[in-house]
């Protein structure tokens, strides 16, 4: 397994629809297992293919980091089939580092996708594993938490993420 690089906002990759998975094969399977790692070291508790620079359909999540990583869901190609009630929480973003924004989001959420066997699973989430999965769904669909906020707010952001870069903080 291997750590893979996560891009940051406002790399153009994070903005872009993702493809549907179409087979899900051993390079495919290994690229999960390497997000799993990924993650885990970050630490987070999701991550979305675009993260590291793939526009495909795939997610990770595991509530509970670095603990057991057969533990981790691989989700490929998921799809929200229905929500309920609504939920606003700071969220944080791996790809958008130092910031929190409340985001509007479902208290429940039932999830559709294909696992690594390429079953289709349903998922039935509430609280905080409801809220990343629709955090990472919403990388697939090329959004980002910033996006959640004014174009003011975003502006001074790349300011400050700027200036860090160039003293070699970030």
């Amino acid at each position: 397994m291997a750590v893979i690089p996560i891009y940051t906002y406002p790399d153009p990759v994070l903005a872009k629809k993702c493809e549907d998975v179409v087979e899900i094969n051993d390079e495919l399977i290994t690229l999960a297992h390497d997000m799993v790692d990924t993650m885990f070291e970050a630490p987070g508790i999701g991550l979305a293919a675009p993260q590291v620079g793939r526009s495909i359909r795939l997610i990770v999540v595991d509530l509970n980091p670095g603990e057991d990583a057969a533990e981790a869901a691989c989700l490929f190609n998921p799809t929200i089939v229905s929500k309920e009630g609504s939920s606003c929480i700071e969220e944080g973003c791996l790809s958008v580092p130092d910031y929190a924004v409340e985001v509007p989001r479902a208290a429940k959420v039932v999830v559709e996708a294909l696992n690594e066997e390429g079953k289709k699973i349903r998922l039935e989430a509430e609280g905080m594993l409801a809220t990343c999965l629709q955090h990472e769904i919403d990388h697939l669909e090329g959004t980002v938490i910033i996006d959640y906020v004014s174009s003011l707010k975003r502006s001074l952001y790349k300011k400050r993420r700027l200036k860090k870069m160039k003293k070699g903080d970030a």
